[in-house]
C-alpha cells in the first residue's frame, strides 16, 4: 500500500493484507462470510444505506482498496466544483500578511504570517488577497487589547506612523480599545475588546456595507455605502501601536464563529479533503462499535468508551486500510482541528474523570502504530496548536466550561506517555508557548462572563476617608451591609469554586509533564521538562527587551502557582517514601547549586560579582570548603568563549532571518511572538560554567580522587547529571562542611525550585503589583458615591436641578462599582486568594532558609544569584502591601517568626562585604528602611540576637563609603525616636491616585514611640566604640551638605532629626562654630527636650570621648585637655 499525497520521497508502513492461497475462504482467524458481513459494515455507502446481501460485492482484504477508493470518489464531482471558490476575490488561494510590500512601520510577523506585533509608533499591514465583490469573512484573535484599528483598505490608501486603517479615504477600521470606528472621522461604535477576545469582520460589497462581530454577537452594521466600482477591491488591514499583537484567521482554520450566512471566508477551506477525512472518521468509529464474536460466528455492538484492539488481526488490517487515507489528512491543520479535536472532545463530552475514557489512549496507539512517525508528529504538534488557540480564545461562561473541555483532551493526550515524550521534546516549549494552557484570563466585560448570575449582589467597604486614609472610627453595620456583604461573599465563593477546577486541571497536566517514573523508551518526562524550563527561563532572563520572546506577566504569575502545587505534590510524595528527606514545608536550595557548575544561571549577576571573576579569586575556598578544583585551562577557555558570545549571536540571527525581512524602520521582520507559532532563529546559548573537578569530601586528604564533570549545556544534561548515582551526587557536588549531610529530596526538584524563585524575580511581583490597581479604583469610587450621597442629602428641596445631575452622578458610580466589584471578586480568586498568599508565603520561606544556609559557607556565599535576596524583599512587600486587606499577613503560621528571620537577614547583609553589587545594597538599605517604619517590623528587629543588633548599629554608624547615607539617616533616625513615624494611610499618599491633602506635611507621622532598647543602645555603642563614634561625626553634623533632602523624605542632617533642630539652625551652627563647641550645642538641645536622665549621662561620656579622640586642625585656635572638660561641659549644659 502506498500513501496518497505523501510524496514520492515517503513510503507508508507495509502490512500483510492478504490470505494465504490455501486459505482462501479465511482471513486471519475469520471466515470469509463473517469478513465480508463486517467489511460492508464498517464502510458503509455515503447516504448509510446497505445494499441487499444479494446485490453487494463480495469483500475481502484483496479488493477492499477498490472498493474504499470507489466510496472516497463518490462525491469528489461535486466537492471538487466547490473546491473551486466563490467569485470576486483576487489575490493567492493562501491568504497571509504581506510581509513583502504591504505594510508600513516596523513589525514583527510571525513565522506564519498569520500573526503580527507593533514594533513601532502606529505600523500597519495588509493580506495579500483582496475582495471587489461578494460577501467575505475574516476573523482576527486579540493577543492584546491594547491600541489598535482593524478593518478594510484600498490599494490606493498610504498610511504612515500617524495615521493607519480607518484613517484615510476609502479605509474603515474598528477600533476595540477606545470603542470607536473610523473612516476619517470617528464615533463611538461597539464594545471594548480584551486579550483572548475574537473579532469577525464582515464586508458585503453588494450592499456596501462592513460589520463587526465580538466573539460572535454582532456589534451592528459600521459603514454603508462604501466605495464600490471599477477598480475598487479591499484587503483586511490592521494598524497597531507598539507591542499590540494580534493573530488572523483568513480560513486556514476553521473560523471560530462562522454564525453569519452568506459570508464566505477569504481563504476557501479544503472541502474535498475535508469531506474524505469525515468519511474515513465515520468508518473508524464503525470499527470501535463493532465487534465480532469468533465463537458465535456474528458481529455485535461494542461499548465504545473501552474499546480496545486486543491484538485481532482482523480490526488491525482493516485499521490499516482506513489510515492509508486518513493518515496523510492528519498532517493538515484545518482537518485536524475540524475533524480530529472535534472527535476526541465528543468522547469527552460524556462526562468523568478523564482516566474514565481509555479509547483516547488506544486511538493514540493506533496513530503510533499504523501512521508515518513525521505524520504522527506532524498531526500531534496541529493538535495541540488548536488546543491552546481554542483554550485561549474560549470565551468565559459562568461555568468556565469550555476552558475545561480543552484542559481535559489536552490531560488525555499527555497521559500518552509517547505522545507527551515527544510534545515536551520538541513542541511544548519549542513550537508552542504552552504556559498558556495554565493562565486563567481576567473577563474585561463582567456581563458577557456571566458574574452578574455568579455574584447577583455587589458590595464594598468603606472604610476609607476623603483623602484615601483608613478610618479610624469603627462603625457598626447595619442589617442591610451585613446582608450584602455576606451574599457578595457567597458569591464570591461560588465563583471560587469554579475556578479551582480550572486550576486543579491544570496542575494535573503539570503533574504529568513532572512524572519521572515514565523511563521506557528514553528518559523520563520531568527530565525532559526541566531542561525546556531552564531554556524558558534563560529566554526571558536574557532577553528582557524582546518582546517576541517574553512570557507576558499575566502568564507567569499563573504558572508559578500551579507549578508550585505541583512541586510540593511531587515533594511531600518523596518525603513519604523516605522520612528522612524535608518536607516542602521546609524546603530549600542548597548551596553547592550556585558554584558547582551544574545549574546554569546565565550572565545574571552573583552576590559577589560576576562568576569568573568569583571562580578565579575564589578557587581556593572552593577547594578548601568544597573540595572544588577550578581548571586554569577550563576557565580561559571558557572566558573567552564568553567574549565571543555576542559576535556569534549576532551571526547567528543573521543567518536565520528571512532574505526578505527588512531591518529598519519600513521593514516587516519574519519573527515570531507570544501568538500561536514557533519561536524562530537559534535560542540564546547558554553560558557554559567552567568545568570543575570535584573531590569525595567523605575520603581523607591524601586519598582525594579527581573526579572530571564534563561541562554540559541544559540540552546535553541527563538524569545521571542531574539526580546523581554510585557516588555521583549529581546537582549536590561539592557539599560545604557547614551543609548537613542529610537527604532533602529528588535533586530535580531542588532545580525546579530554583527556577521557581527566578520566575518570580523576572515579572511575578510586577504584575501582582499591577492587578493591585483594581481595588484601588474600589475605594476611589466608592468614596466618590459617598461623597455624592452626602451631596444628595444636603441639597436644597428647591434645586431639582442639581439633585438630578447628583442623582445622575450616583447611578454612574453605582453601576461602575458593581462592574468593578464584580471584577474584583474575580481577580481576588485568581490573583489575591488565601491560597495565593500561601504560595508567596512559602516561597518567602524558601528564599530566608537558602539566604540562611548560603551565609553559614563564608566566602562562599559570594556565590549566590542576586534574585533569592531580591525574592525574600520583594515577597515580604507582596504579602505585607498586595493581599491585604482580602487576606491579612498575620494569620499566615510562623508569621512573627518569619519577620524576625527576614530582619535579621537585612540587618546582617546590608553591609556585608561579600555582598558588592551597588543595586542589591541599596535595595537591602531600603528594604531596611522601611522595616524600622513600621510598628509590627520593627518589633521583629527589636527580636533579632542582641550581637545582630550591635553589629546593625555599628555598620550604620561606620562611614557611609559606598552606603547611601540618607537611608541610613533614615533608619538611625527611626530607631532613636521609635516606631510611632508609619503613615496612617493603608497605602503610602504618594502612590494613590488622588493625593491627600496633608500629603507632604509633617503632621502626617503620627507621635513618636521612643523604643528604650534602642535608645539604650545606640549611646552605648558609640560609648564603648570611640574611633566609631569619631567616624560618624560628619554623618551627624555635615550630611546635608552632600545631597538633597527631597531623596527619601528624611532631614539631610541627621543632627537636625535627633534632636529637633531645623536644618537651617543646625547649618548655621556647625559653620559658625568649631566641632567640639557644635557637639555641646546638640548636647544642651538634647538635655532641654528629654526627660531620659540616665540617657544624658551617656552623651556627657560620648562627648567627653569624641573630645579626647579629635585633634584639631590648629591646636592654638581651640583644645580642650582632660582637666579643662569637666569644668567647661557643665557650664554649657547649666
Amino acid at each position: 500500500m502506498t500513501s496518497r499525497g505523501a510524496g514520492p520521497a515517503l513510503s507508508r508502513k507495509n502490512y500483510r493484507l492478504s490470505t494465504e492461497p490455501e486459505k482462501s475462504k479465511v482471513a486471519g482467524i475469520v471466515n470469509s462470510r463473517l469478513l465480508n458481513d463486517y467489511l460492508h459494515r464498517v464502510f458503509t455507502s455515503a447516504d448509510g444505506n446497505q445494499p441487499a446481501a444479494a446485490y453487494r460485492k463480495h469483500l475481502t482484504f484483496q479488493n477492499l482498496q477498490e472498493h474504499l477508493d470507489r466510496l472516497l470518489a463518490e462525491e469528489n464531482g461535486s466537492e471538487d466544483s466547490r473546491d473551486q471558490g466563490a467569485e470576486g476575490r483576487l489575490g493567492p488561494s493562501t491568504v497571509v500578511l504581506d510581509h513583502t510590500s504591504g505594510f508600513e512601520g516596523l513589525l514583527l510577523v510571525d513565522d506564519d504570517l498569520l500573526g503580527v506585533i507593533g514594533h513601532s509608533n502606529f505600523g500597519s499591514i495588509r493580506a495579500t488577497t483582496c475582495v471587489y465583490k461578494g460577501k467575505w469573512i475574516y476573523e482576527v484573535l486579540i493577543s492584546s487589547q491594547g491600541l489598535m484599528q482593524i478593518g478594510w483598505c484600498t490599494l490606493n490608501c498610504r498610511f504612515n506612523q500617524e495615521e493607519g486603517v480607518g484613517d484615510t479615504p476609502d479605509s474603515y477600521a474598528y477600533d476595540g480599545n477606545r470603542v470607536r470606528k473610523w473612516n476619517v472621522t470617528t464615533t463611538n461604535y461597539g464594545k471594548s475588546w480584551a486579550a483572548g477576545d475574537i473579532v469577525s469582520c464582515l464586508i458585503d460589497l453588494d450592499e456596501g456595507t462592513i460589520a463587526f462581530c465580538l466573539n460572535g454577537i454582532s456589534l451592528g452594521t459600521a459603514f454603508d455605502n462604501i466605495t464600490r466600482g471599477a477598480g475598487m477591491a479591499y484587503f483586511p488591514a490592521i494598524s497597531l501601536s507598539f507591542k499590540e499583537s494580534v493573530a488572523f484567521n483568513f480560513g486556514s482554520r476553521p473560523l471560530r464563529y462562522p454564525l453569519v450566512e452568506g459570508y464566505h471566508p477569504l481563504q476557501d477551506p479544503p472541502v474535498s479533503d475535508l469531506v474524505k477525512a469525515r468519511r474515513l472518521l465515520g468508518y473508524l468509529k464503525n470499527v470501535i462499535h463493532i465487534g465480532i464474536d469468533v465463537t458465535e460466528g456474528k458481529l455485535v455492538e461494542k461499548d465504545t468508551s473501552m474499546w480496545q484492539l486486543q491484538g485481532e488481526p482482523t480490526v488491525l488490517i482493516t485499521l490499516a486500510h482506513i489510515f492509508n487515507y486518513f493518515s496523510p489528512l492528519m498532517c493538515k491543520v484545518y482537518l485536524v482541528e475540524d475533524v480530529l479535536m472535534t472527535f476526541l472532545l465528543s468522547i469527552l463530552e460524556r462526562g468523568g474523570a478523564v482516566e474514565a475514557h481509555p479509547l483516547i489512549q488506544q486511538l493514540l496507539d493506533l496513530m503510533w502504530l499504523l501512521m508515518e512517525e513525521y505524520e504522527v508528529h506532524e498531526c500531534l504538534k496541529q493538535l495541540l496548536m488548536s488546543l491552546l488557540r481554542a483554550y485561549r480564545f474560549s470565551p468565559i461562561i459562568p461555568d468556565l466550561g469550555l476552558q475545561i473541555h480543552y484542559l481535559r483532551l489536552t490531560i488525555a493526550v499527555l497521559k500518552h506517555e509517547k505522545s507527551r515524550k515527544y510534545l515536551l521534546s520538541n513542541v511544548l516549549f519549542d513550537v508552542l508557548r504552552s504556559v498558556v494552557f495554565f493562565y486563567i484570563k481576567s473577563p474585561l466585560r463582567v456581563e458577557e462572563a456571566g458574574l452578574q448570575e455568579l455574584i447577583p449582589t455587589t458590595w464594598w467597604p468603606n472604610r476609607f476617608t476623603k483623602e484615601g486614609k483608613e478610618s479610624k472610627e469603627v462603625k457598626e453595620e447595619s442589617a442591610e451591609e451585613r446582608l450584602r456583604r455576606r451574599a457578595y461573599e457567597r458569591g464570591c465563593q461560588r465563583l471560587k469554586k469554579r475556578i479551582e477546577v480550572v486550576e486543579g486541571l491544570q496542575v494535573q497536566i503539570l503533574k504529568l509533564l513532572l512524572n519521572n517514573k515514565d523511563r521506557g523508551g528514553g528518559e523520563a518526562s520531568r527530565y525532559i521538562f526541566l531542561n525546556k524550563f531552564r531554556k524558558f527561563l534563560q529566554e526571558n532572563a536574557s532577553n528582557r527587551g524582546n518582546l517576541t520572546v517574553l512570557c507576558p506577566p499575566e502568564y507567569m504569575v499563573c504558572f508559578l502557582h500551579r507549578l508550585i502545587a505541583a512541586l510540593r505534590f511531587f515533594w511531600d510524595g518523596h518525603k513519604a517514601k523516605t522520612p528522612a528527606a524535608l518536607s516542602s514545608d521546609e524546603a530549600y536550595v542548597p548551596p553547592q547549586l550556585f558554584y558547582n557548575g551544574k545549574v546554569d544561571y546565565f550572565d545574571l549577576q552573583r552576590l559577589g560579582g560576576l562568576l569568573s571573576h568569583l571562580k578565579k579569586t575564589l578557587k581556593d575556598d572552593l577547594a578548601a570548603k568544597a573540595n572544588v578544583l577550578i581548571d586554569p585551562a577550563e576557565l580561559q577557555s571558557v572566558t573567552m568563549d564568553d567574549l565571543d558570545e555576542d559576535e556569534e549571536s549576532a551571526t547567528s540571527a543573521a543567518q536565520s532571518q528571512r532574505p526578505s525581512a527588512a531591518l529598519a524602520i519600513g521593514g516587516a521582520l519574519a519573527r515570531p511572538g507570544w501568538l500561536s507559532s514557533p519561536t524562530l532563529g537559534r535560542a540564546n546559548r547558554f553560558l557554559s560554567t567552567a568545568a570543575v573537578s570535584l573531590m569525595n569530601p567523605r575520603r581523607p586528604l591524601g586519598t582525594l580522587e579527581k573526579v572530571k564533570v564534563r561541562t554540559l549545556s541544559v540540552e546535553q544534561r541527563t538524569e545521571e547529571d542531574i539526580e546523581g548515582s554510585h557516588g555521583n551526587e549529581g546537582l549536590l557536588l561539592g557539599r560545604p562542611p557547614e551543609e548537613p549531610d542529610q537527604p532533602i529530596t529528588e535533586n530535580s526538584l531542588l532545580e525546579i525550585l530554583d527556577g521557581i524563585v527566578m520566575m518570580y524575580n523576572l515579572s511575578v511581583h510586577q504584575q501582582l503589583g499591577k492587578m493591585v490597581g483594581v481595588s484601588d479604583d474600589v475605594n476611589e469610587y466608592a468614596m466618590a458615591l459617598k461623597d455624592t450621597e452626602e451631596k444628595i442629602s444636603r441639597c436644597p428641596k428647591r434645586r431639582r436641578d442639581i439633585h438630578e445631575e447628583l442623582l445622575k452622578s450616583q447611578k454612574v458610580f453605582s453601576e461602575k462599582l458593581n462592574h468593578l466589584s464584580r471584577r474584583l471578586a474575580w481577580i481576588n480568586v485568581t490573583i489575591y486568594s488565601k491560597e495565593k498568599m500561601q504560595d508567596i508565603y512559602w516561597l518567602l520561606r524558601v528564599c530566608i532558609r537558602t539566604i540562611e544556609h548560603g551565609d553559614r559557607t563564608g566566602s562562599l556565599f559570594a556565590f549566590m544569584p542576586e534574585f533569592y535576596l531580591s525574592v525574600a524583599m520583594n515577597s515580604y512587600s507582596a504579602l505585607k502591601n498586595y493581599f491585604s486587606p482580602v487576606n491579612s499577613m498575620e494569620e499566615l503560621p510562623g508569621y512573627e517568626e518569619t519577620l524576625m528571620r527576614l530582619a535579621a537577614i537585612l540587618a546582617k547583609h546590608f553591609a556585608d562585604s561579600r555582598i558588592v553589587g551597588t543595586d542589591i545594597r541599596d535595595s537591602l538599605m531600603q528594604a531596611l528602611a522601611s522595616y524600622v517604619c513600621y510598628p509590627h517590623s520593627l518589633r521583629a528587629v527589636e527580636r533579632i540576637p542582641e550581637e545582630q543588633r550591635i553589629s546593625m548599629m555599628k555598620n550604620l554608624l561606620a562611614p557611609y563609603e559606598q552606603r547611601p547615607w540618607a537611608q541610613t539617616n533614615w533608619i538611625l533616625v527611626r530607631l532613636w525616636r521609635g516606631c510611632g513615624f508609619g503613615y496612617r494611610y493603608t497605602r503610602l499618599p504618594h502612590l494613590l491616585k488622588t493625593k491627600p491633602e496633608d500629603a507632604s506635611l509633617p503632621s502626617l507621622q503620627t507621635p513618636a514611640l521612643p523604643v528604650s532598647c534602642w535608645v539604650e543602645q545606640l549611646p552605648y555603642v558609640l560609648v564603648t566604640e570611640p574611633a566609631l563614634a569619631l567616624a560618624c561625626l560628619p554623618a551627624l553634623c555635615f550630611g546635608g551638605e552632600r545631597e538633597s533632602q527631597a531623596c527619601t523624605g528624611a532631614s539631610p542632617c541627621l543632627a537636625s532629626d535627633l534632636f529637633d533642630i531645623s536644618f537651617p539652625e543646625c547649618s548655621l551652627l556647625s559653620s559658625c562654630l568649631t566641632l567640639p563647641m557644635f557637639l555641646l550645642v546638640l548636647c544642651k538641645c538634647f538635655f532641654e527636650g528629654t526627660q531620659f536622665t540616665s540617657d544624658g549621662g551617656c552623651w556627657l561620656t560620648f562627648v567627653a570621648v569624641i573630645l579626647r579622640a579629635w585633634q584639631p586642625p590648629n591646636s592654638s585656635c581651640f583644645a580642650f585637655t582632660s582637666g579643662s572638660l569637666s569644668s567647661f561641659v557643665f557650664p554649657a549644659l547649666l
